[in-house]
C-alpha cells in the first residue's frame, strides 16, 4: 500500500491551509457521535486501523517542499485517547503520529477532528461514518454475524485527483467577488485556545414543516434565523447598520461535478445583508433576502466563477515560483485582511445517513467547525433519527447571539433543547434556564496531561528509531 501512494500533491484549496494555519487559526473541523454505551478504547483502536485499511488516502503526513506542502504515507499507528482538549484545537502532527486528525473519546462519545489540509468536510464524514460502522460492528459480534453492509456498499471507488483544477473554466474572466468589509461579532477573548460550545436540538419533521411553511428550505430558514439573531442581538451598535452581515455558506462540489475524489473539493457564496441600507429590520425581509441570495448564487455558473478564480490565483506561475517561506509570510497577511469580509460561516452537513441496523446504537450525532480571530463564531447543523443539532463555536465570552436564536425558533413555535461545554458562564437567571450542561465537550482540569506518558513513550521510541537508522547508515 505504502508503494502505490508514496506521496501526493496537495489539491489547489489545500495549499493555502499549511501556510496559513496556526493555533490561532486551526483550520480544524469535529465529527462526533454520541453512542449508547460507553466506549472500549481498544475495539476503537481495531475500528480506527480496520477503517484506515479501506481509506487509503487518510494515512498520510504533511510534509515541506521547496514551493508546496505535500503530502507522504504515513506507516504509523493512529493514537486514539481520551479527550483532553477543547473542540476543534490545532492538529499538531507531532502529538498525533504525524497524521493529520486526532480521535479522541470521552465516556460515550467518540470525536474525530480534521486538519482541512487533509479532506473537507463531506470525505471527512464518510471516513467518520466508516469508523462508527465498524466499532458497532466489533463491539457487537452476535448482531452483526453477517453484515447487512453488502460488497458493492464496502467497496470505496475514491481517488485523490485534485478535481478543482479538472473542472475549473480556464477561460473564465469574471470574479464572483464581494470585497466589502463585513460586520464583526465584538466580544472578549477566551483565553488561547480555549473554545465555548453550545448545541440546539431540534425535532428534523416540525424544522421541515417550519421551513416549508416559509416556503424555504431548511438551509434557507436556518441561515435567516442565524442572520436575524446576529441583528437582534447587536441592534444597538453603530456597525451593525454601516457593515453587511456577511454569512458564508460552504458548497459541496460533488453535487454539481462527477467526482470520486476523497480530497478537498468545495466552495463557498456569500448572503450579504446590508441591515440599514436595505431596511432589513424583520425576519420576513431577511428571509426574503436569502432565498434571493441562494436562487442567484448557488448555480453551476456562479459556482464555477468563484471556483475559477480560486484555481487561478494557485496556478498562477508567479505565485507557484515563491519559495514557500515566503508563500507563508504572504498569504498570512493576505488572508488577515481577507478573513475580515466574512461574518460568520454556517455549514449544513444534512443528514447523517447509516444503515437501519446501527441507528439504535446511536444517540445523536454533531459537527464543529473551528472558530478564528476576526470569524470568532462558527455555526453548523446536521441531522440524525429526527433530531437536528445545531452547533456553535466560538471563542469570546458572550452568548447573546447563540441565546436569540434560539429564542427566535421558539418563538416560531419550535422546541429547542440545548447543551454546551460551560465555558461561557451565563449571568442572568432567565438566560441561565435556557441552557442545560448534561455533557460536557470538555474534561476540565485535565489538559494536557490524558496519556501524557503514552505520548512521551511515543515520541522517545521514534527518536531512539531515527538515531539507529544514522548509525546504520554511518557504519555502512
Amino acid at each position: 500500500m505504502s508503494e502505490e501512494i508514496e506521496w501526493r500533491k496537495l489539491d489547489n484549496s489545500a495549499k493555502i491551509f499549511p501556510i496559513s494555519a496556526g493555533k490561532k487559526y486551526s483550520t480544524v473541523f469535529r465529527y462526533s457521535a454520541v453512542l449508547y454505551d460507553n466506549i472500549d478504547e481498544k475495539i476503537l483502536v481495531q475500528a480506527v486501523d480496520n477503517s484506515l485499511n479501506k481509506f487509503k488516502y487518510f494515512r498520510m503526513k504533511l510534509r515541506k517542499g521547496f514551493f508546496w506542502h505535500y503530502l507522504e504515507y504515513n506507516d504509523n499507528n493512529a493514537i486514539i485517547e481520551e479527550e483532553s482538549d477543547y473542540p476543534c484545537e490545532y492538529v499538531d502532527p507531532q502529538e498525533c503520529n504525524d497524521y493529520l486528525f486526532r480521535i479522541s473519546y470521552y465516556k460515550n462519545k467518540v470525536n474525530v477532528d480534521y486538519y482541512h489540509a487533509l479532506t473537507d468536510g463531506n470525505s471527512a464524514l464518510e471516513f467518520f461514518k466508516e469508523i462508527i460502522y465498524q466499532y458497532i460492528e466489533l463491539k457487537n459480534p452476535k448482531d452483526f454475524k453477517e453484515l447487512s453492509r453488502n460488497k458493492d456498499f464496502l467497496k470505496y471507488e475514491f481517488d485523490a485527483s485534485d478535481d478543482f483544477i479538472k473542472n475549473y473554466d480556464i477561460k473564465n474572466k469574471e470574479r464572483n467577488r464581494n470585497n466589502e468589509l463585513a460586520y464583526v461579532i465584538k466580544g472578549t477573548r477566551l483565553p488561547i485556545n480555549k473554545i465555548a460550545t453550545i448545541h440546539e436540538y431540534i425535532n428534523s419533521n416540525k424544522l421541515k414543516k417550519k421551513a416549508k411553511d416559509y416556503n424555504a428550505t431548511i438551509t434557507q430558514y436556518l441561515s435567516a434565523v442565524l442572520i436575524y439573531a446576529i441583528y437582534k442581538s447587536n441592534m444597538d451598535k453603530e456597525k451593525i447598520d454601516k457593515r453587511p452581515i456577511k454569512l458564508c455558506i460552504p458548497v459541496n462540489l460533488r453535487r454539481y461535478f462527477q467526482s470520486k475524489t476523497i480530497a478537498n473539493f468545495f466552495s463557498y457564496f456569500s448572503v450579504v445583508a446590508h441591515i440599514g441600507k436595505d431596511n432589513l429590520d424583520s425576519f420576513d425581509k431577511i428571509l426574503d433576502l436569502v432565498k434571493n441570495e441562494f436562487e442567484n448564487k448557488l448555480t453551476k455558473e456562479e459556482i464555477i466563477k468563484t471556483m475559477s478564480a480560486n484555481v487561478k490565483i494557485g496556478i498562477n506561475p508567479i505565485i507557484r515560483h515563491i519559495p514557500l517561506p515566503f508563500k507563508v509570510l504572504l498569504v498570512r497577511i493576505g488572508y488577515s485582511i481577507i478573513r475580515k469580509y466574512t461574518t460568520i460561516t454556517f455549514s449544513n452537513v444534512g443528514r447523517f445517513g447509516i444503515l437501519k441496523d446501527y441507528q439504535k446504537y446511536i444517540d445523536h450525532v454533531l459537527m464543529m467547525i473551528a472558530p478564528e480571530p476576526i470569524e470568532r463564531i462558527k455555526t453548523t447543523a446536521i441531522s440524525f433519527n429526527n433530531t437536528t443539532a445545531v452547533s456553535f463555536t466560538t471563542n469570546i465570552y458572550n452568548a447573546d447571539i447563540e441565546l436569540e436564536f434560539k429564542r427566535i425558533l421558539e418563538e416560531h413555535g419550535l422546541t429547542v433543547d440545548a447543551e454546551s461545554n460551560n465555558v461561557i458562564k451565563i449571568q442572568s437567571e432567565n438566560k441561565m434556564n435556557l441552557i442545560k450542561t448534561p455533557y460536557p465537550d470538555k474534561i476540565n482540569n485535565n489538559k494536557h496531561y490524558v496519556h501524557l506518558e503514552k505520548r512521551q513513550e511515543m515520541f522517545r521510541k521514534k527518536h531512539e528509531n531515527i538515531i539507529e537508522i544514522i548509525r546504520k547508515r554511518f557504519n555502512s
